[in-house]
Parts: structure tokens; sequence; C-alpha cells
């Protein structure tokens, strides 16, 4: 255990002290970017007849923006709706410009980024760098500052290219190019790419300084599908590729796994949860693929819990890791605001691998998750409503030892004050999370009793 707090004191050093990325010099995505995307649920779906309502067409992203909206999305920060791939038409018009599929689209992109703006939000759109998309409609290859302009033109604020149709060789080249046409049209657009994906396919070392200093966020891993085996392979892949990736992370560029599969078919409530914790400890882009119609009060819930939300938007923008593995449990750990000297506050989530169908006890002291101010923590957890005329009770210790502490998820608020050496026990349910939130008790609120 020794070892593993070196670790956590190093890796906090290498965050910090020797940040050795920089960010797209467009002032945008200072925190992870927040909205809804098309794909994982809505795929290249074309036929409006069969799927009315479920097809690529304005229809659908209008609607989505008025359900963002409605509600309540908007006001919890998911302020961008994001059009995938099957949007455009197979050919360019005669000036060689991209045009939208007349019959999904009939009144056109910029009609529709207007749309989206009216309702106070943000439009994003797809492309693919090399001739073709991945679906094999119109590439941006030799057109790329033509469609720089045309996407400024109508509107657009965020723009996803990936990387279908292109010799991988030559991304280094490509994307930080596309991404000096997106900034010399004048128009702040966030810049998504999938460059990192593609290379790290063929086996390629990544030059993940130039692409931190090429895009706001990136994709590293393959696209996430509707499983919790999917899940659980993004998640793993970041575990073990962690000390490569985390270190170019922070506000202006991330790295992205992907998709929140929150609302549809496959994750359970307690699997729902899990996604959205370690999304927020992975200072992940929080990007919606569900039909906004038919989600479910509980999985609403989740998606919007600004407790969560808040820690994946903590300004300081350190990417958390898996920083510890035991008894089928895995504790994932963020360093967050507020900070103190050399103490940080920590988001912490335990999340249940086992298999087996009753939840699990797991105990271990603040000191052995790298948590030391000699001060002590406030620990954020939840508490339920008591029978007795359903008074909420807020109870404060200064060393706790067997209380079982509940998750952000849960219930209401309330704080506890842990020391480094106090226990923190918590029960996690089988494929769920437990997610507490640490902050420190800083001198100025130890001397002036300001800490309870």
């Amino acid at each position: 255990m020794l070892g593993y707090k070196i670790k956590i004191r190093v890796w906090l050093c290498i965050l910090v002290a020797c940040k050795i990325s920089s960010a797209l010099n467009n002032g945008l995505a200072l925190t992870p970017p927040m909205g809804w995307l098309a794909w994982q649920r809505f795929r290249c779906t074309i036929d409006c007849e069969t799927f009315p309502d479920e097809c690529v067409s304005e229809q659908l992203f209008m609607t989505t923006a008025d359900l963002l909206v409605s509600e309540g999305y908007d006001k919890v920060g998911y302020k961008y709706v994001v059009i995938d791939d099957c949007w455009m038409t197979h050919n360019r018009t005669a000036d060689g410009k991209l045009q939208a599929d007349e019959k999904r689209f009939p009144h056109g992109i910029k009609a529709l980024a207007d749309y989206v703006h009216s309702k106070g939000l943000k439009f994003g759109i797809y492309e693919s760098v090399g001739t073709k998309s991945c679906e094999g409609y119109a590439g941006i290859k030799g057109y790329e500052k033509i469609d720089a302009q045309t996407f400024a033109e109508w509107g657009v604020d965020y723009v996803k290219l990936d990387g279908c149709y292109t010799d991988e060789r030559k991304m280094d080249t490509n994307f930080p190019q596309f991404g000096k046409y997106l900034n010399e049209t004048g128009r702040p657009m966030i810049y998504s790419c999938c460059w990192p994906f593609y290379q790290e396919g063929k086996g390629m070392q990544v030059n993940y300084t130039l692409v931190s200093q090429s895009c706001n966020l990136w994709r590293n891993y393959g696209d996430i599908q509707e499983s919790y085996d999917s899940l659980i392979n993004v998640l793993d892949n970041f575990a073990v590729k962690q000390d490569i990736w985390a270190q170019y992370a922070g506000p202006g560029h991330w790295n992205d796994p992907d998709m929140l599969l929150i609302g549809n078919f496959a994750l359970s409530h307690e699997q729902s949860q899990t996604q959205m914790a370690l999304w927020a400890i992975l200072a992940a882009p929080l990007f919606m693929s569900n039909k906004l119609s038919t989600v479910q009060p509980n999985f609403k819930k989740i998606l919007q819990n600004t407790d969560v939300i808040g820690i994946n938007q903590d300004k300081l923008g350190i990417q958390g890791k898996r920083v510890y593995k035991d008894q089928g449990i895995e504790i994932w750990s963020k360093p967050i605001e507020p900070k103190e000297e050399e103490y940080y506050s920590y988001a912490i989530a335990f999340v249940n691998r086992r298999t087996i169908g009753t939840p699990f006890p797991y105990n271990i002291t603040l000191n052995n998750l790298g948590l030391n101010n000699p001060i002590g923590y406030k620990i954020k957890m939840h508490i339920t409503k008591v029978n007795y005329k359903s008074i909420l009770i807020y109870i404060f210790f200064f060393i706790v030892l067997c209380t079982n502490h509940k998750n952000l998820f849960d219930g209401t608020t309330t704080k506890e004050i842990l020391k480094p050496d106090s226990l923190l026990k918590v029960i996690v349910n089988p494929s769920g999370v437990v997610l507490l939130r640490a902050n420190i008790i800083s001198k100025y609120e130890y001397i002036h009793g300001r800490y309870i």
C-alpha cells in the first residue's frame, strides 16, 4: 500500500507541476463539453417511412433541442446538439460545397442551426477527414478550407471530425490543418478529433502532444456499443492507458471515452450510475445519445445529477485514474477543487465488478487513498429521510469508524468530517458505484470553526 501512496504523489506532480500539453488556441471547452450526439442511439437510420421519429433528419434534431430545454437538461449544462454521419449527400454542389440531404433536411443546415440557437443551445456537425465519411457520404479531403468556411457560415459551434477513408500516417498533418482552417474563419467552434483512435488501432505511436495542441477533445478508443460489456471495455482500456493519456487532459483539451448510454436499452439503473460516475472522474465530455422523449425518470435523475456533473466540470480539469483494485472493487480517484497548498480535494468512486448477486461491503482509510490533509476532509454523502416527522438528520463526526457512507446518487445531502486515519466504509451494489466527494478543510475553516 505504501508504494500505492507514493504513486499517487508522483501522479499529482506529473499532472500539476509537469504539465506538458497546451490547448488548441480557441479558448473553448475549458471544462468538458456537454450535450447530445446522435450516433450511438440513431446511427445512420435514413428510412424515415419506417422510423419517422428516429431517422437522421432535421425533425429529430429539432425535437431533441426542444426536449433539452423543456426537460431541463440545458439548465444543468447540456448545451450542444450534434449531428453525426449521414446528414449530407454523397456528392457536392457544382461549386464544391457540402449539401444536406434535401428530403431529410428540407430547410438546410443553416436553418436547423438557427433553430437550435433560438433555444439557447449550440449546434454541432460531423464530417470525416478522408474522401468519404465512415458511412460513404462526402468527406472533406480536397475541400478542407471550403468546408471550414461553410460550417462557419451555417453557424456551427462544434465540429466532430472522423478518420475514415484516409491514410493514418497523414493524420498528424491533415487533422491539425483542418483545425487551423476552423480558427481562420473567426467563428468559435469546438474541434473534436477521432485521430488517436485510428492510429492506436494501427499500432502507431500517437503524438499526443500534437493532438492536445490541435484538438479540444479526441477519441482514443472504438465506438461504445449498447451493452454493459462495451462500457467496461472502454473503462478497462482507459485504465490500462491512463499513465499515458491522463497527462494530456485539461482545460481546453480532453480525452473522450465516447457517449453516455444512459436512458437507452442496455444499462441497468446501477450500471447507469457507474457510467455517469466514471465519466465524471475521467473529466470526460458528457454527450448523451438517447431518445430524450423515452428516458425514464430514474435515468433522467442520473443524467441531471448536479453533484456528479460538478465533479466532471471541476475547473482544475484533472483526469482521474483507477488507483486501486481489491476483491472485485475498483477505486477511481480524481483531484478536484478546493485545494490548499499541496492538498487536494477528491472525488472517489468505488466500483463493484463482482458478479455475485449481493452488495459488497468495503473499508479503507483515507490515507490509503492518498488523502493526507492533517486537518481532515468533509465527506459529502447522502442520507435518507427518517420516519419521525420525515425530518432530515445531519450528523457530523471528526473520526468515523463504522458509518456506511452513501453516494452522491442517493437521497439527501449531508457531510461528515473525517481525518486521514478515519475508516471509509461503503456498500456497493453489483455492477454499481458509490461516489463520494471529499473536500479539504482549510486552515481558515479549522481556525474559525467553519467546517461543520
